[in-house]
């Protein structure tokens, strides 16, 4: 049995349902993203976009060697690792008795899972510090989701890039000439603001760039300007 492989994959909706993609990374031994591959799905949740990630990874990597898969759905890694043998026993029924959903994508993966050697490992979204495959099959997938196109190391393409800023209405932006948005005060006390590592989502809706100042809020890593909207 040859060395484990480390990878990564993601899914992404725009609208969840909307405009969905999904990606997966591999690593080399160094950690560094070697292969990765990134698809359409036209309209879809983002749970089917997740599920369809891990499916396409599992399906493009060698069962006989063992696999470390890096994931940042609750809901993708427990439907296969938690919740689905009670699924099977209740002939495809949740404990309310419910249809399972997406179930076949969720009978495809348990067929790619047996007989081989799987470990799931959760790593949180959008993280200053975050997992480095983790981010960068976030940036395929949200890619794929946008451009309605399939890319990847086997097609010649380059690095998916970071998702583009979306404004919102009435959100404060950056200021003129580029330059960052200065420290801001939320509930009357000082908001301390890093420099992203990676690129990454505030809960506003809208990305942030690697190196553009953040700060924390309620709900994790965003704008400065938006926790100050918080806390006002």
């Amino acid at each position: 049995m040859r060395e484990r492989v480390v990878a990564a994959c993601d899914g992404a909706s725009k609208g969840n349902p909307g405009p969905a993609g999904w990606g997966w990374v591999i690593a080399d031994a160094s950690g560094t993203p070697v292969r990765w591959e990134a698809g359409a799905l036209g309209r879809a949740t983002n749970n089917v976009a997740e599920l369809t990630a891990l499916e396409r990874l599992l399906t493009a990597t060698d069962p006989d060697v063992p696999l470390e898969v890096r994931m940042d759905s609750q809901y993708a890694m427990k439907a296969v690792t938690t919740w689905l043998p009670g699924w099977k026993r209740n002939g495809w029924r949740t404990a309310a008795g419910k249809p399972v959903a997406n179930q076949d994508l969720v009978v495809r993966i348990d067929g790619l899972l047996q007989d081989r050697s799987v470990e799931f490992r959760y790593v949180p979204a959008h993280q200053v510090d975050g997992d480095r495959l983790n981010d960068f099959a976030d940036r395929a997938a949200g890619q794929a989701a946008t451009a309605q196109e399939d890319a990847g190391s086997a097609l010649g393409s380059p690095e998916p890039p970071p998702a583009p800023d979306r404004p919102s209405g009435g959100a404060a932006g950056r200021g003129s000439g580029g330059k960052k948005a200065p420290r801001q005060r939320a509930g009357g006390s000082s908001s301390r603001t890093v420099k992203a590592k990676f690129p990454g989502r505030c809960p506003c809706g809208r990305s942030y760039a690697a190196g553009e100042a953040i700060a924390r809020n309620d709900k994790g890593w965003g704008h400065p300007e938006c926790r100050t909207a918080a806390g006002a």
